[in-house]
């Protein structure tokens, strides 16, 4: 293992995980959903605490993986709508979320397509929007998440480096060119201050001016 890959792994493994996320983790797999990679949950933890969130919207809930960070580092009252297709992801989730000692009202589960379900939601309502889903649909997923986001609000997507195949030019499936189209988009938007950091699949944040 070279130097680069033995530091992102020595990161990823930093902070034993609790065992209720590894049970998480387990029904993800059994399910075929991927959750957000341990590096890039802690960051996600850390920066909820750190902004002090109440309101935040993830799009993609799975097993609950990354809903149980969001939940950690928000404010105690804190309540995130979470967003998924799948009605046996909500229920997976919801046991996650119990397993973890989270009262059932910090999780608002909307199941249906997102991009239906997002117009519904409150223009500049929330601190956070996390992007966890269809990777095709990113695009359209920032467009949402900047108009639901309040100002100093932040917005956090996940898998921004999709297996590496983001930053090669080589790779041009419409999944990589999603993703990648979506971060030339934050990049150019001059309302944001923005950071992409390689814990987990890669994690794009972006504060909202």
């Amino acid at each position: 293992m070279g130097t680069e890959a033995a530091n992102w792994a020595y990161a990823e493994d930093f902070v034993e995980e609790d065992r209720f996320i590894l049970e998480a983790r387990d029904v993800a797999d059994q399910l075929g959903c991927v959750p957000v990679l341990p590096g890039a949950a802690r960051v996600i933890e850390v920066l909820a605490r750190a902004m002090r969130a109440t309101t935040a919207v993830e799009i993609g809930t799975g097993a609950g993986v990354s809903t149980a960070y969001l939940l950690r580092g928000m404010a105690p009252a804190g309540v995130v709508t979470t967003i998924d297709v799948e009605p046996e992801h909500h229920q997976a989730a919801k046991r996650t979320l119990a397993k973890g000692g989270f009262a059932p009202e910090r999780a608002r589960m909307i199941t249906g397509r997102a991009l239906d379900v997002l117009p519904r939601l409150t223009d500049a309502g929330y601190d956070i929007v996390l992007i966890d889903a269809r990777k095709s649909e990113y695009p359209a997923y920032l467009e949402h998440a900047l108009r639901l986001l309040r100002p100093g609000g932040l917005v956090l997507i996940d898998n921004a480096l999709w297996h590496g195949r983001v930053p090669d030019p080589a790779q041009r499936d419409k999944d990589t060119t999603a993703v990648r189209e979506t971060l030339k988009a934050v990049r150019e938007d001059e309302s944001l201050t923005i950071a992409l950091m390689t814990a987990g699949d890669g994690l794009l944040a972006a504060i909202r001016s």
